[in-house]
This record gives structure tokens, sequence and C-alpha cells, in this order.
């Protein structure tokens, strides 16, 4: 779902140790031979928008990393009177605290705090415009609406971020986009605290389930969409169920190492990049697990970058229908909606195992190679084992 905003340029808890242990931290192989720093790879945002450059604008977006203090309010309508508990609702989405925590390696925790009593909006559900679509002028009427409603029995200022939650009789409120203030204009302020940063939740959060929380709460974070906006024969056609910022319901959703990279969960030490000519060895850790180098990149121009990393089906990505190096390929002049991200695929002739869909399959496995002679791009899967893939990345 999108992020609805007007920007044309942008400027650029912890749990319990208990809870910490569980997650599994492999230590992968250093890597062999890398030519350049890792910042030589780091390529930079140039779409004025949620990007796929390096580096974030954190004064626009949230900072991705520990704590995020999230006020769940439920709203209902004098159209759409809610007949459901609030915790009904809630279900569908407070799960994703757990799953983005899992995915970021327990660098990033929702603290979600659940308002469960149902406020009533001044206005009926249709004359929010959903249907029709938003603009971030619509959008921010309506949070305004929902903050003034809760207002009462909630104080913003101790929070960072909005979820609001309509009631499933309200129909009308269809779909889930994500707010972020536009600087120099007046915003919601509750609380003497301005609302940077909402997430609208519609009637496609009993569709998406709990990873809707995630996407929509990256999008905070400054990620982009990967689905295409003109859908065609494919919306996901670009890097299909590989990334919850594409296919929320993904068979192997978990972020992609670059992702992981650009919000701060994967350090400079767990990235092998290659921009002068030259061949490395690497063995990538799957990114399902914290520790280990995580991807090998290539970089091919001023906004370009091949991307190789190693999946497996555990945690966020126990789904999968396949594993192995996925290979993909980086540009941060594409606007979200468009591609920036696409991955290549393995078997493009290959029908897809059922349940699965295209680019499902699209791992490369030992013993395969992926080649863009154009770039100047080699990449040789050379041996797998049950935690990642040594592969060799040549650049001429």
């Amino acid at each position: 779902m999108r992020l609805i905003h007007r920007l044309t340029t942008l400027r650029g808890v912890l749990l319990p140790a208990l809870a910490a242990a569980l997650l599994l931290f492999l230590l992968g192989a250093p890597p062999a031979g890398a030519a350049d720093g890792p910042s030589a790879c780091a390529l930079r945002g140039t779409t004025g928008w949620t990007d796929e450059g390096h580096e974030t604008d954190y004064s626009v977006f949230r900072r991705p990393v520990g704590t995020v203090r999230v006020a769940m309010v439920f709203v209902d309508f004098p159209d759409a009177r809610a007949t459901e508990a609030p915790s009904e609702d809630s279900a569908q989405i407070t799960p994703g605290a757990d799953w983005l925590w899992y995915a970021s390696y327990g660098r990033t925790w929702l603290a979600i705090d659940q308002h469960q009593r149902w406020v009533r909006m001044p206005r009926a559900s249709t004359d929010y415009r959903f249907a029709r679509g938003l603009t971030h002028e619509t959008h921010e009427a309506y949070i305004k609406d929902a903050v003034a409603a809760a207002d009462p029995y909630v104080d913003f200022s101790g929070y960072d971020l909005v979820y609001v939650v309509p009631t499933r009789n309200a129909a009308a409120i269809s779909f889930t986009p994500t707010y972020v203030y536009e600087p120099g204009t007046a915003g919601v302020v509750a609380d003497g605290r301005r609302i940077n940063w909402a997430v609208t939740f519609g009637q496609d959060m009993w569709y998406w389930g709990a990873k809707l929380a995630a996407h929509e709460t990256a999008h905070t974070f400054g990620l982009p969409d990967l689905y295409a906006f003109e859908a065609g024969s494919d919306a996901h056609r670009f890097a299909g169920g590989w990334d919850v910022m594409g296919l929320i319901g993904g068979r192997g959703s978990q972020f992609f190492a670059w992702h992981s990279w650009k919000l701060g969960w994967t350090g400079d030490s767990q990235v092998v990049c290659r921009a002068a000519r030259g061949s490395d060895t690497v063995y990538l850790t799957a990114v399902e697990y914290g520790s280990g180098t995580k991807m090998a990149v290539i970089r091919t121009g001023p906004t370009t970058a091949y991307v190789v990393e190693s999946r497996r089906g555990v945690q966020a990505d126990a789904g999968s229908c396949s594993t192995g190096a996925l290979v993909y390929r980086v540009d941060t002049s594409v606007r979200t909606g468009q591609g920036p991200v696409r991955v290549m695929d393995a078997k493009p002739t290959a029908a897809p195992a059922g349940g699965c869909r295209p680019l499902d399959d699209a791992p490369f496995w030992a013993g395969e190679s992926f080649t863009d002679g154009a770039a100047g791009v080699r990449i040789d899967v050379l041996a797998a084992d049950g935690y990642g893939e040594t592969v060799r990345i040549t650049k001429s």
C-alpha cells in the first residue's frame, strides 16, 4: 500500500533477554579479497522520494532502530458503527510487531499501546473519499479527525507513530496508506506533539494480516514500494514476494539485504563490495539469520548495482517456494512503483510449482550462474549448505 505524501523533493523497548536469545545469529566465514569498502557500493538516492539510496533523510522519516512507540486508536463512523470488539481488529495487526522484530534481527520493536475503545469520527465513512483515491491533504484531514476524536482518552505526547484502525463495518475505508508529515505545513498536532507518522488501516488488513503493519511502518522508515503502480498483467513482476515492500503476502517476504543495510540492521562489515574490476569469492549467510556476510554488491554505475544474497526457508521465509542465491538489480534513479529493485529469475521459462507465483523460483542454485555482459557482471554460485551459499562475483 502506498505512502500518501506530496513532497517532490527530500533533503536527503528493549525486549527481555530471554526473547532476544531466541534469535539465531549464525556466524559466516569472512569475505575473501573484497576490493572496495562498502561505501563504494552505497548508491545515492536521486528520485526525491522514498527510494533505494543508502542514505535516508531522518528529518523526514523515522529512524528504524530501537523502540517505536505506537498509539493504536479505534474509530467508527455515524454511518458505520462498530459491532465488534476492538481486540478483534487489533489481532489482525499487532503480531506484526513480532514479525518486524525478527526481520530486523531484534533491532526494531513496535511497542503498540492499544487504546481499546471505539471513538466516533465526526463524518460519515464515505465522506473521507478513500474509494476515490487520497491526496495528502485528504489523508491528513482523516488523521486529524481521528486524533481529535481520541484525544480525550489518549495522551499523544508519548508516541512516535499513530495507527488508526477503523471498524470492520466501514467498507468505505478500503485500503491502508501511510502518512508522513510534510515539513513547513501545519500538520496534525495533539498534546503538544506533532504527529509526524501515521498508518491508517483499511479493510485490506483483513486480507494481508500482520505483515501489513511491517510494510506500512517501513514506509515511515523511508522504504519505497516494490510492486508496480501500473499493475498490467502482474503488479509483482519486479520483485515478486521476496520482500515485504513488494507482495506483502509473499511466500518469502524477509527484507532484502539491501533494505536491511539501508535501515541499519545489517552493518558495513557484513557487506562485500566490488566497484572496480576484479573478482571475490564470498560465503553468504542467509538473510534470515543475523550474523555473517549478508550480501555481495557489484556496482555498475552511479545509481545501479547488482546484489546477491542467500535465502533459506526459515523464519520470515518459512513458506518459500525455492531457496538459494537471490540476485537482483537496484537502480536508485527509478521511482517507487516503477521497479527500483528487479529480481533476476534463474528459471524464467519454468512453470511455478503449485501455490507459487512467477519469481518464487528465482534463486540460483549451486552450479548456476548469472551474467549481464553489457554491465560486465558475472555471479557464479559455487556451493551451498544449510546456512548459505558460496558465490564468486566478477566485474570485468
